[in-house]
């Protein structure tokens, strides 16, 4: 059966915006467990007697589904239209959080969460990005940088909602309830999604100074993209150290876990300030440079974190490390874009972003391992930092190999 496009003329239309709204809200309601579970850390550590470590299996479950789901659900959206992926994302974050709510024990609970990466955010980050896509042309970066920023006003959001639960009702029902609420929205939503994206015609990719091709980086393809799936690897391990354990850490520092919930909504508001920025920072000065400059930044915020443990250099500098660190993660797309052959540009950005999350996945787990291993939090940071370092090295490396070629390449 044919697909059926929509007009070319609601292309940067009043519809557009309107459908923009609606992928921002979706991707506001899909992306609430990946925080939730932030939150409820150390509580469910407690109830069901386990180790640190063990209790970040959860958020390590919760990323890797996000992945494989995203990949999954992309093709799918491809073939059967966005608005099933979102049904499908409705029903997935519903059964999640109420089976997490219900859960006798570490493993129900993780596996519940894998569900809700796996269904829920894996249907609204990645399908939603390229759905947003085909709406825009003339403002197709801004436009898929406001959906993008609707994982971090999740993250603004859910957090302080989730603490408040976990205070008044418990954890248990504000799970189940999170789960109803966002999983009817989704469902509501959905049926906005239903008209198929205008057939737009894409214009060859030009960026100053940057020219793609079979060798990127002077690198065989393949060789290209896996460094540069390292280098997301690496970066993401240090980025997940205060974002996953934040809310512990605050209450290992006897600050209570509501004051962690309000630096870790803090650090993903500033997180949405950064990667709108970050578009405009890459159409200056390109996707390998601004990879550079933030992973520089998350690097020193990192280090901040150290020897500044009061709260109010804690709100500080959870505040500079969002600034720091939102725009990293959209760089690598810009990059594959910039320097890969479109033929690969599907491929490439799809394995450097599921990196990424194996990045933030394993670093979640890594941290509370530290921690289990070392009695504090220190060594974990110290840890983040060597993952950033390792990061850095290889996107140097790359960035002079790219300067070398334009160097020797002709006039």
């Amino acid at each position: 059966m044919p697909v059926l496009y929509g007009n070319t003329a609601d292309i940067d239309s009043r519809k557009s915006a309107w459908r923009l709204l609606t992928t921002l809200l979706l991707m506001l309601l899909g992306n609430s467990g990946m925080y939730a579970v932030s939150v409820v850390l150390p509580t469910v550590q407690a109830e069901f007697g386990v180790s640190r470590a063990d209790a970040s299996i959860p958020y390590t479950l919760c990323m890797l589904g996000f992945g494989f789901g995203g990949m999954l659900l992309g093709r799918w959206a491809d073939r059967f239209g966005i608005s099933r992926v979102m049904a499908i994302g409705a029903v997935g974050v519903t059964g999640g959080f109420v089976w997490a709510g219900m859960s006798g024990g570490i493993v129900g609970f993780s596996l519940a969460q894998g569900l809700l990466g796996l269904l829920g955010i894996g249907s609204t980050y990645g399908p939603l990005l390229a759905d947003t896509g085909q709406w825009w042309n003339k403002r197709r970066g801004i436009a898929v940088a406001v959906c993008a920023s609707g994982n971090y006003l999740a993250g603004t959001l859910w957090p302080p909602i989730a603490q408040w639960g976990v205070t008044h009702i418990g954890w248990r029902s504000t799970y189940i309830y999170i789960g109803l609420f966002c999983g009817m929205g989704m469902g509501l939503l959905a049926l906005r999604m239903r008209e198929r994206p205008p057939q737009l015609q894409h214009a060859p990719l030009s960026h100053t100074g940057v020219v793609a091709s079979d060798r990127p980086f002077g690198l065989p393809a393949p060789q290209a993209q896996w460094l540069l799936s390292l280098t997301a690897v690496g970066c993401c391990v240090a980025m997940a150290m205060p974002q996953v354990h934040i809310v512990a850490y605050c209450s290992d520092l006897g600050f209570g876990a509501a004051r962690g919930a309000e630096m870790l909504s803090l650090m993903l508001a500033c997180g949405i300030v950064s990667r709108l920025v970050s578009g405009a920072i890459c159409d200056r000065i390109g996707g390998i440079r601004t990879l550079l400059l933030g992973s520089v930044l998350q690097g020193i915020a990192l280090l901040m974190f150290l020897p500044f443990d009061g709260l109010v250099p804690l709100y500080v500098v959870s505040a500079l490390f969002g600034l720091f660190q939102g725009g990293i993660v959209p760089s690598y797309a810009i990059i594959v874009r910039e320097h890969f052959p479109a033929a690969r540009a599907g491929v490439c950005t799809g394995t450097v972003i599921m990196a990424s999350l194996v990045g933030m996945a394993l670093g979640g787990w890594l941290s509370g391992k530290i921690f289990d291993i070392s009695g504090s939090y220190h060594a974990a940071f110290i840890n983040g930092v060597a993952w950033n370092a390792m990061n850095l090295v290889i996107a140097f490396w790359l960035y002079r190999r790219w300067k070398n070629q334009t160097v020797r390449a002709p006039a």
